[in-house]
This record gives C-alpha cells, sequence and structure tokens, in this order.
C-alpha cells in the first residue's frame, strides 16, 4: 500500500454523527440500510447508504453515535444519493461493525 502525506490526510473531514433515521435500502445490490446521519449545525443531516445489515437492525440504529467522511462529493447508488461515508471495520467474514465513539459526543466533531 503506498504511503500518503499529512497534507494528504487533512484533505479527509471525518466527523462525529448521530443516525437518526434508518431503512432497508429496497433494491440494492448488496443487502443495504438507507441511513440519516445529524452532524450537527453546521453540516445538518447527511444521508449514506450502508452495508451493515448483518450485525445492525434499522431499529437499534436509530440514536447511534458514527464516524463518517464527510467531504465525499454525493455518489449515487441506484436511486439514492449517498453524500457520506460511514466507517466500519471488516471482521473475520468481511461484514462491516461500526466505529463508534466510546462515550457520547456532540454532532459533527472532527476527527484528527
Amino acid at each position: 500500500m503506498s504511503q500518503i502525506t499529512w497534507q494528504d490526510f487533512e484533505k479527509i473531514d471525518i466527523r462525529t454523527g448521530t443516525i437518526v433515521a434508518a431503512e432497508v435500502f429496497e433494491g440494492a445490490r448488496k443487502p443495504a440500510y438507507k441511513l440519516q446521519i445529524d452532524f450537527g449545525a453546521e453540516l445538518g443531516v447527511k444521508r449514506s447508504s450502508a452495508q451493515i445489515t448483518k450485525h445492525y437492525s434499522t431499529l437499534e440504529l436509530i440514536g447511534t453515535q458514527v464516524v463518517a467522511v464527510v467531504n465525499f462529493p454525493p455518489k449515487q447508488i441506484g436511486t439514492f444519493f449517498s453524500e457520506c461515508l460511514v466507517l466500519g471495520i471488516f471482521d473475520e467474514v468481511g461484514e462491516v461493525v461500526l466505529l463508534q465513539p466510546r462515550q457520547p459526543l456532540s454532532n459533527g466533531l472532527k476527527i484528527g
């Protein structure tokens, strides 16, 4: 894997947010959810598609704090536009486990 510079890393805007809505992404090629994530007053609510159906239900995701990249351009996934990338770790079988703060934090805080 190639190395990046500190300046490359500083271009990535990673923030805390809270999932305020989650629904099954009907018609997705791989099982996924459509999420709405509140990133606070500065960024507001952004949408994301996430393939996290093996470890999470839509109901348990509501109120969950996550970490996401918020400065990607919108990406069209079928008829849905994803506005951020929720970060997670691939477990031993390749399913995503969400990265989450260990304690509650304000939405929109920058990771650095």
